[in-house]
């Protein structure tokens, strides 16, 4: 452990130098208070990968504090769950969509609200299997964050809110009401400054109907801390004019809850949290979270902004629109450690996270797994970035043959058969290799099958070879049939290289890629000489005969060449 510290003190991992920071800011506190890191998940929608990623990201900044401190410091790790917001949009991707609409808000013709929103804890569950919809998404959360074994305390915004143990700071929050509502003003549209309030009354009863409703749309006429009550008045969205009569209301125990920033810094006054990260786009919240913090006596954690996750077409993730991958989608054709993975890379930049991301992370995960086991020196091994997604205790890295050229193998075989599939790689790396000696290559057949049916397949389309083309793989043929025995993949890539050159292919690059759509139906594919190592120098001879008699062109009309497999050239 000793060792692991000093390294760990000096490496530039980013998980240290996030862990640095949160050593030097308990520096001459006493060592028998926990050290608090939170996550935040809002559960208005089904748990997505960004959700996911933040409790993944967090847990690695958890790890290395652990190693820098020699695991003298007890830690805690939080998720909290804010559930007790009231829904304010119908997510995209539930069912009983118009079941759901009767807890949102609704507004009249001149925009006076006509029904407010319900706390998602009092939303009844559109999938029929919880108590609400709150609890559904909230298990659905749980159920992931077991799934990877992350160490961590699930907190519920509304049992919080409701057994109590928010009351201090509630109080003091109504205290410095007018104070948390000028700081946060700066950041609302003139409309909305007109109406702010930090206070929301959750009431059992409004507007003659008898359903938990939160009251957006409120003003404080008189706090009250001593009775920890307040009068609020209920004002027009618009114009901020008052709306029926006043009325007194509890703020604690449930009786109200903060608005989101006031109530993201309630809590880490409260609870006293350390460390918290949050996405690019709160950069302005956080530090006016931290502001309301220090007015009602917290000291604001130390944080960490990281960069958006975007889908196919560059938009934000949301769990609303239910766009990006969800957790068990990756989980279908991938590894749990290629999405841990795909979540250390790169933090601070913005990337797309949808499936043709998988087969890079995949592939990418076991080649830094393979570095490991290389490595020497301690420093480099804590700055891989698989010591980050196995907490220091990384499983033996023994998967010889790519996720990219399996699910080539998938392709050209034209077989789903995994005893087929082994029988090629037996070929490949001996007759004693089998899925029990192989476990971990034995998922990836399973993965690039699945991966394969669902992404690659439909987007096949071979072509013909021109002219030029076809005279190039007639020699390539014959160059291989020459090969006595089954030579490696890197003498045979020296093959695929010279037979593009002598057929004076610039870039030789194009050579490679009418390789791919002729053969495999792609524009991209494996490092080629790689592949024939393992489908074998027969099986692509007749590869290549069946295509330049014609026999893979299923059509030629409005094909668009499949990428959805990558690779080194």
């Amino acid at each position: 452990m000793d060792d692991l510290a000093v390294a760990g003190g000096e490496v530039r991992a980013w998980p240290f130098e996030e862990a640095r920071k949160v050593v030097n800011r308990i520096a001459g506190r006493a060592s028998d208070r926990p050290v608090l890191f939170e996550t935040g998940y809002g559960p208005s929608g089904l748990p997505h990968i960004g959700t996911f990623g933040e409790v993944a990201r967090t847990s690695m900044v958890r790890h290395a504090f652990k190693i820098l401190t020699e695991n003298k410091i007890p830690t805690r790790l939080i998720c909290f769950s804010d559930d007790m917001d009231g829904l304010r949009k119908v997510p995209d991707n539930v069912p009983n969509k118009e079941m759901l609409g009767g807890y949102v808000e609704t507004r009249g013709p001149s925009g006076e609200i006509e029904r407010d929103a319900s706390p998602l804890t009092s939303v009844p569950d559109p999938f029929g299997e919880f108590e609400s919809f709150a609890h559904h998404n909230n298990a659905v959360l749980r159920r992931f964050l077991d799934q990877f074994g992350f160490d961590y305390e699930f907190v519920s915004s509304t049992q919080m809110y409701g057994s109590g143990q928010f009351d201090d700071a509630l109080q003091v929050a109504l205290e410095q009401h007018e104070k948390i509502s000028e700081i946060v003003r700066p950041l609302l549209g003139a409309e909305r400054q007109r109406t702010y309030c930090p206070f929301l009354p959750i009431v059992d009863e409004w507007n003659g109907e008898v359903r938990k409703q939160v009251l957006h749309f409120v003003q404080i006429i008189e706090a009250k801390p001593s009775s920890a009550t307040a009068v609020f008045q209920a004002v027009h969205p618009v114009s901020g004019d008052a709306v029926g009569q006043p009325f007194e209301h509890r703020v604690t125990s449930g009786g109200c809850k903060l608005q989101w920033r006031p109530d993201w810094a309630m809590r880490w006054a409260s609870l006293g949290v350390d460390y918290e990260m949050s996405g690019k786009d709160l950069i302005d919240s956080v530090k006016y979270a931290g502001r309301i913090c220090s007015a009602i006596g917290g000291l604001p954690p130390e944080g960490f902004s990281y960069e958006l996750f975007l889908d196919e077409t560059g938009q934000k993730i949301s769990k609303s629109k239910g766009n990006g991958l969800t957790i068990d989608e990756w989980l279908n054709y991938a590894s749990p450690e290629s999405l841990s993975l795909f979540m250390y890379q790169a933090p601070r930049k913005a990337k797309r996270l949808y499936f043709d991301v998988i087969p890079k992370n995949v592939d990418e995960y076991f080649t830094h797994l393979t570095r490991y086991s290389q490595e020497t020196e301690i420093q480099a091994m804590l700055a891989n970035p698989v010591w980050h997604i196995h907490s220091g205790h990384l499983p033996e890295a023994n998967v010889p043959v790519s996720f990219a050229l399996l699910l080539n193998l998938v392709s050209a075989s034209n077989s789903e058969d995994r005893d087929v599939l082994w029988g090629f790689i037996r070929n490949y790396i001996g007759a004693d290799a089998t899925p029990k000696r192989f476990p971990k290559l034995d998922e990836l057949v399973g993965y690039a099958i699945a991966y394969f049916n669902d992404f690659v397949k439909p987007g096949k389309c071979y072509r013909l070879a021109d002219d030029r083309e076809r005279a190039a793989l007639l020699q390539l043929r014959n160059a291989l049939v020459e090969f006595s025995g089954e030579p490696d993949g890197e003498t045979i890539q020296n093959v695929v290289y010279a037979v593009g050159k002598d057929a004076e292919f610039e870039p030789l690059r194009d050579w490679f890629k009418a390789i791919y759509e002729v053969l495999l139906g792609q524009s991209q594919g494996p490092r080629f000489g790689s592949f024939i190592a393992l489908y074998g120098v027969k099986q692509t001879c007749r590869l290549i005969d069946s295509a330049l008699e014609g026999e893979l062109v299923s059509t030629l009309d409005s094909c668009s060449h499949s990428s959805a497999s990558s690779g080194a050239l």
